[in-house]
């Protein structure tokens, strides 16, 4: 099964929701959530024939939806040759970063008064990514991560932060194309959200942060090393 084949599958398992409502936003969110779990590297190009069947959509609904998704910085319009993957830039890994910083540890601060669920939530996360691991799948470990991070930020209880999240983290598995195999990126990271999971749950909020900030600052050095650039 070629690339192009295997996305295209995947997209087609949505056609039914969309048949129920299909939309702009919809499209955009099914082609976010393949972007998040990594099925859409940088550098595709969205053939909108291909998409356009295997949703089910109309080519006015797809454009919009490609629409959404620049504004979002996933996809970029190349004039003669259509809709692709953006390629991040080590400037837009920079400015993710500094995105996440406030917005995580905010979350990470308001666990206290959120709801019992969404800190469960949290812990949740930290298992799916070590059962991805013991599977050696670490695509879906990355994928955990990524969920786990979205599980810190959703403690706001704020959907305008689930939303700047969600559209944070699909940018960042663009960038985590740069690190090549993604073992030796992902596996260090099960242990500190772990720990991140246990002082949450031991009411440490601060300490929770402290451990997230030193995380955040090891994994943006990593990702600028990969693009040839070191964090100021």
């Amino acid at each position: 099964m070629t690339a192009t084949a295997d996305w295209a599958d995947r997209l087609s398992a949505a056609r039914p929701a969309l048949e129920r409502a299909s939309t702009a936003d919809l499209v955009a969110a099914v082609l976010r959530e393949n972007v998040i779990e990594g099925s859409l590297p940088p550098g595709t190009r969205l053939s909108e024939e291909i998409i356009g069947r295997a949703l089910g959509v109309s080519r006015n609904t797809l454009r919009e939806a490609f629409r959404l998704l620049s504004h979002e910085n996933l996809l970029v319009h190349e004039f003669h040759r259509g809709m692709f993957v953006r390629r991040l830039t080590a400037a837009d890994v920079a400015d993710i970063y500094r995105m996440r910083r406030p917005l995580e540890t905010a979350g990470l601060r308001a666990a206290g008064t959120a709801p019992a669920e969404a800190v469960r939530e949290v812990g949740r996360r930290v298992e799916e990514g070590r059962a991805a691991a013991e599977a050696g799948d670490w695509v879906a470990v990355g994928t955990a991560n990524m969920r786990f991070h979205q599980a810190v930020a959703a403690l706001l209880g704020s959907h305008r932060a689930d939303e700047a999240m969600a559209r944070i983290l699909a940018e960042l598995r663009l960038a985590f194309h740069m690190m090549g195999e993604p073992r030796p990126f992902h596996e260090p990271y099960l242990d500190d959200n772990a720990r991140i999971a246990a002082l949450l749950g031991e009411g440490e909020y601060e300490r929770a942060s402290g451990v997230l900030l030193a995380y955040l600052d090891a994994a943006e050095a990593q990702l600028l090393s990969a693009y040839g650039e070191h964090p100021s």
